[in-house]
C-alpha cells in the first residue's frame, strides 16, 4: 500500500473539493439565470426545458460510464480532462448566442461534470488509507458539495444583480484553471496492469436506461405522467437497465460488477442514499418557490434563506458523523440522521402564508444536519466496502442512485403538492375562464393570472393560491417525514452488521486486477 504525505493528501482533497463544487454551483445558479437568458435569447417553451435539463440528463446518463472509464485509464487523467472540458464549455455556455447553442453547451457541461464526482471520490479513497481519516475526509467532501448547492443561488443572485446571465458560468473558468494546474502537480495517478477492455455495448445501455428513467420521472413531476412519451421512456429505460445488468453479470470485465450489490453494506448504503435524496431534494425547490412566490422575496434573499441548511449538512457530515460512528456504529448514525431529518420535516408543517423565518430556519438547519450525517456514512461505506481499483465505479453507482432518488422525489412530492394545490384552491367568483384555468393549475400560473386582473380581485386570487400552495407544501413535507422515518428503520436493519471501522477491501477481489498507485510526477 502506498502511503502519502499529509500535505499530498490534503492537497488532493482541496483540488477534488474545488472541482466537485463546480457542477453543484452550476445546477443551482442556472435556475436564477433562466429568466434573464430567456429575455435575451427568446427560447421556446420546449427549448427552456432543454436548457434546464440537458445538463442533468448528460450527467446522470454518463456517471456509470465515466466511473468505469476512470477505473481503467486512471482517475487523475480523467479528472484533469473533465475539468479542462468543463472550463472550456463554461465559456461556450456564457457566450452562447442562440438557444440551440446553449442547449448543446449545457449537454457538454454535463458530459464534463460526469467525470468529476466519481474521479474525485476515487482519488480521496486512494490517498486516505486510514479508515478514520478517510471517513472524516468523505464527510468534509460531502459537506462541500452541500455547501455548493446552497451557495449557488446566492452567488448566482449576486452576479445577476450586477452582470448579464453568462456571468454565472464564467466563474467556472478561473476555478478549473487553478484546479488543473495544481492537479497536474499534486494528484496521484492510478494505473492497473490489467484493466480489462471497456465493453462498448454496455455504454449505450447504461445511458439509455438511466436517461430514460430520469426523463420519465422529470416529466411526471411536470404533470405529464400519463402521456405516451413518458410511459415509453419509462418502459424503455427499465428494459435498458435490465439488459445492462444481465450483460454485466456475463462479462469477464464488466463496466460495473453487479456482484457488489451482494454486499449488504454496499447495496444498503446505495438504497439509503437514494431515498434520503428523495426526501430532501424536493424541499429545496418547494421552499425556493415558497420564499419567492408566497413571501415575495428576491432570488438572492431566497438563496440566503436556504443557505443555513447547506451549512447544517456540512456540520452534520464533517463534524458530527465521524465521531458518532465510533460511539454508535454506522447503522445507528444513519438512522439517527434520518430520524432527525424526519422530525425537522414535520416541523415544517408550521409554516404559513406570512413571513416567519424562524419557523423555517430551525427545521432547515436540522434537516440539513441529519441528511449530512447520512450522506457521509453511506458514501464512506460504499467506498470502504469495495477494493480501491473499483472505487470509481462504486462512487458512480452511489451518485447515480442520488440522481434517481432526487428525480423520483421531485416527481412524487411535486405531484403531491400539485394535487393538493389543485384540490384545495378556492378562487373567487367572476374570474375570466383563462385566468381561472391558469390559477387552478399552479402557484406561478395564479401569479401570472393575477397580473391581468383588477387589484381587489388579484389580491383574492393570490391569497387563495398562497393558502393552497402552503397546504400542498404541508402534504409534501409530511410525505418526507414518513419516508425519512421508514428509511431510518430500513438502515437500522440493513446496516446493522457493518463494523464501525471497515477493514481494507482486498485489491482485485473477485477477479479484478490489482491497482498500482503511482506518483503523478
Amino acid at each position: 500500500m502506498n502511503e502519502f504525505s499529509s500535505a499530498r493528501k490534503w492537497g488532493t482533497f482541496a483540488i477534488c473539493g474545488l472541482l466537485v463544487m463546480l457542477p453543484n454551483l452550476d445546477l443551482t445558479a442556472l435556475n436564477q439565470a433562466i429568466p434573464h437568458l430567456t429575455a435575451d435569447l427568446a427560447p421556446s417553451a420546449t427549448q427552456i426545458l432543454w436548457i434546464a435539463d440537458a445538463y442533468g440528463f448528460a450527467l446522470a446518463g454518463l456517471l456509470v460510464t465515466m466511473g468505469g472509464i476512470g477505473d481503467r485509464i486512471g482517475h487523475r487523467r480523467l479528472l484533469m480532462a473533465g475539468a479542462a472540458l468543463f472550463g472550456a464549455t463554461s465559456a461556450l455556455t456564457a457566450y452562447a448566442g442562440t438557444a440551440e447553442l446553449l442547449i448543446a453547451a449545457r449537454f457538454l457541461l454535463g458530459v464534463a461534470g460526469a467525470t468529476l464526482m466519481p474521479s474525485a471520490l476515487s482519488l480521496i479513497r486512494r490517498v486516505f488509507t486510514d479508515p478514520r481519516e478517510r471517513t472524516m475526509a468523505v464527510g468534509m467532501f460531502a459537506g462541500i458539495g452541500g455547501l455548493a448547492v446552497g451557495l449557488g443561488p446566492v452567488v448566482g443572485g449576486a452576479l445577476l444583480d450586477h452582470f448579464w446571465w453568462g456571468s454565472v458560468f464564467l466563474i467556472n473558468i478561473p476555478l478549473t484553471l487553478v484546479a488543473v494546474v495544481a492537479g497536474m502537480a499534486v494528484l496521484p495517478e492510478t494505473r492497473s496492469p490489467q484493466p480489462g477492455r471497456l465493453d462498448v455495448p454496455s455504454v449505450p445501455l447504461s445511458i439509455a436506461g438511466v436517461v430514460g428513467v430520469v426523463y420519465a420521472l422529470k416529466e411526471a413531476a411536470a404533470g405529464e405522467g400519463a402521456s405516451a412519451g413518458v410511459v415509453a421512456a419509462a418502459v424503455g429505460g427499465v428494459l435498458a437497465l435490465a439488459a445492462f445488468v444481465l450483460r454485466q453479470a456475463r462479462l469477464d470485465d464488466p463496466l460495473i460488477d453487479v456482484r457488489l450489490f451482494r454486499r449488504i453494506a454496499f447495496s444498503g448504503s446505495v438504497i439509503t442514499t437514494m431515498f434520503a435524496m428523495f426526501a430532501l431534494v424536493a424541499q429545496s425547490l418547494i421552499f425556493s418557490l415558497y420564499f419567492q412566490l408566497v413571501l415575495g422575496w428576491s432570488p438572492l434573499q431566497s438563496g440566503l434563506a436556504g443557505l443555513p441548511g447547506a451549512l447544517g449538512a456540512m456540520v452534520g457530515g464533517a463534524a458530527l458523523a465521524p465521531p458518532l460512528i465510533g460511539l454508535l456504529g454506522r447503522a445507528r448514525v444513519v438512522a439517527l440522521g434520518l430520524f432527525v431529518a424526519a422530525v425537522a420535516f414535520g416541523l415544517l408543517t408550521r409554516v404559513g402564508t406570512e413571513a416567519d423565518y424562524v419557523s423555517v430556519l430551525v427545521p432547515i438547519i436540522f434537516s440539513g444536519t441529519g441528511i449530512g450525517m447520512v450522506m457521509t456514512v453511506t458514501a464512506d461505506t460504499v467506498l470502504a466496502t469495495v477494493p480501491r481499483d473499483r472505487s470509481g465505479a462504486a462512487s458512480a453507482i452511489s451518485e447515480t442512485g442520488m440522481e434517481l432518488g432526487g428525480s423520483l422525489g421531485m416527481a412524487v412530492l411535486g405531484s403531491v403538492l400539485n394535487a393538493v394545490y389543485r384540490g384545495s384552491v378556492e378562487l373567487p367568483a367572476g374570474l375570466p375562464a383563462a385566468a381561472e384555468h391558469a390559477a387552478r393549475d399552479s402557484l406561478s400560473g395564479a401569479a401570472q393570472a393575477a397580473a391581468g386582473l383588477p387589484a381587489s380581485l388579484a389580491a383574492q386570487v393570490e391569497s387563495a393560491a398562497h393558502r393552497a400552495f402552503v397546504d400542498g407544501l404541508h402534504a409534501a413535507v409530511l410525505c418526507s417525514t414518513a419516508l425519512a422515518a421508514l428509511v431510518g428503520v430500513f438502515a437500522l436493519v440493513a446496516l446493522r452488521g457493518v463494523p464501525k471501522v471497515i477493514p481494507e477491501a482486498v485489491e482485485g477481489g473477485d477477479g479484478a486486477a490489482k491497482a498500482e498507485v503511482t506518483s503523478a510526477r
